[in-house]
């Protein structure tokens, strides 16, 4: 969701500055490019040295850098930020805000901002609740700001009430459903499986392969990136989700994947089944495990059941289902055979005979084909970059 975005934090004067070291350091924690504005009495309640240690990047309060006239430019700064969050916001300056006074740095940018700018009041509850401060939130709210409503709890004063900035994660969570808001998959609900299926010999042994799950971890993650709620069935894996908007589902069997697909396929808008699943099982699984000296020499294998055809068969019209295929041989043929077989719009290929593609790699090299036949091949490729292919594909796909 923030991941490389370039997010501009403006500190005032309040006893709430403290919670802006928290804030920027999620957004950090998240892959955002953060720069920080203070207010010179700001400057009291948190030093510019936490903040820039946390941001990684010098924090800006003057509108002079040096002696020699060199200055910090607020309408490059307004131009370079994906969004600009101003927490805690004091009463001062939101007057300020609401009647376009500009009498330093944060001011200036905030003036000059292209982008959105979200406002986290933060004081004591008889100044938030005074009227003229109810009407400046009103004005600024009427340029286009979003408010983010402070807290109720103990203030600085001793008093108990409203005036309380929004804690660093409920800011976080209002700037991504705000964000998601306008990404290519909002509001859009999707199945991701990745994975290995393990196919119980014994309680010892399994039948599996060799898939880390990472280019479908990969995919769910950028989905969950571009707005979607995602839903990631994944077989035995030491992965991590990091998107809070990912919904994990741990399997262990290609039974258990099927089920867990069957119920999620019902309300996915796109299904995409990158998991790697075990064609074959044990007609029967023992017990206990096997001894060497007492084992059988041949296990009789009968087939697991075919999630992606059968998903194939639920599909309705307004859903789109994306399989992949991974060949030694015949690599087009044999994936051009199973679009049809299993009703899919797109397939995404890998070959083993690539180096760099296929199991346990960070990479993958892979060729799409889609039902009518369009192949379009790509370049090895981190798999990260890959999902975002696959996902622009499929985008292009959902506007035709």
């Amino acid at each position: 969701m923030f991941k490389n975005k370039n997010i501009l934090i403006g500190v005032t004067a309040s006893i709430a500055a403290y919670k802006s070291a928290f804030l920027v350091r999620l957004l950090i924690k998240a892959g955002a490019n953060v720069k920080v504005i203070m207010t010179d009495s700001a400057q009291e309640f948190i030093t510019p040295l936490t903040l820039s240690t946390l941001s990684k990047n010098p924090v800006l309060i003057d509108f002079t850098k040096n002696k020699q006239g060199e200055w910090n430019n607020h309408v490059e700064l307004g131009l370079w930020a994906n969004a600009f969050i101003i927490a805690p916001a004091s009463a001062n300056t939101l007057a300020k805000m609401a009647n376009g006074i500009c009498d330093n740095l944060l001011l200036a940018t905030y003036l000059s901002a292209k982008c959105q700018v979200y406002v986290a009041p933060a004081m004591d509850l008889d100044m938030y609740k005074h009227k003229s401060t109810k009407d400046n939130l009103k004005r600024i709210e009427s340029f286009g700001n979003k408010i983010i409503n402070p807290g109720t709890g103990e203030l600085a004063s001793g008093l108990y009430g409203e005036g309380r900035m929004a804690e660093p994660e409920e800011i976080i969570a209002f700037l991504e459903k705000a964000f998601a808001k306008n990404l290519p998959f909002a509001k859009k609900k999707v199945l991701v499986t990745a994975g290995p299926t393990y196919e119980a010999i014994d309680p010892v042994r399994f039948i599996g392969n060799h898939s880390s799950g990472k280019m479908g971890f990969a995919i769910a993650e950028e989905f969950a990136n571009q707005g979607a709620e995602v839903i990631l069935i994944c077989g035995p894996n030491n992965l991590k989700t990091i998107n809070k908007s990912i919904q994990r589902i741990d399997i262990t069997s290609a039974e258990e994947l099927f089920k867990s697909s069957i119920k999620a396929f019902k309300s996915a808008d796109i299904s995409v089944l990158s998991a790697a699943v075990a064609d074959f099982k044990p007609s029967i699984t023992a017990n206990q495990k096997i001894k060497k000296s007492t084992g059988t020499k041949a296990i009789d294998l009968i087939p697991t059941k075919d999630t992606l055809a059968e998903l194939g068969k639920l599909k309705t019209k307004k859903q789109l289902l994306i399989g992949f295929a991974l060949e030694t041989q015949n690599e087009i043929a044999n994936a051009k055979e199973k679009i049809k077989k299993k009703n899919l719009d797109l397939i995404i290929l890998n070959s083993l005979n690539d180096k760099g593609a296929g199991f346990k790699t960070d990479t993958n090299k892979i060729t799409i084909i889609d039902k009518s036949n369009k192949i379009t091949k790509f370049e090895l490729k981190s798999k990260e970059d890959v999902a975002k292919d696959i996902l622009k594909t499929i985008q292009n796909l959902k506007s035709k």
